[in-house]
């Protein structure tokens, strides 16, 4: 545990982070599995409605660091090409 006044304030600060953090890894979890789900269940005029919820989720988890700029672009890339390969 934190024995320093700065190192107890620190480990404050990184609590309320985490829930900031856990709840917008959620959010980009929970949009990328509905679409995830359209695409299964070959909805794709859903899906490419919800696309853009997901790519924002994804882009905002990146641009707070919860996850890398390459994976979001990875997951919005491997999305964006099940979608258009519903279609075939």
């Amino acid at each position: 545990m934190a024995v320093t006044k700065t190192a107890k304030r620190a480990f404050r600060s990184a609590e309320k982070r985490k829930v900031v953090n856990d709840k917008r890894k959620k959010t980009m979890k929970e949009e990328v599995k509905v679409t995830r789900s359209l695409i299964v269940g070959k909805k794709k005029k859903d899906a490419e409605k919800n696309l853009p919820k997901a790519f924002a989720a994804l882009d905002k988890a990146a641009k707070r660091g919860v996850i890398k700029k390459g994976t979001a672009n990875r997951k919005k890339s491997r999305l964006a090409k099940a979608i258009a390969k519903l279609e075939k």
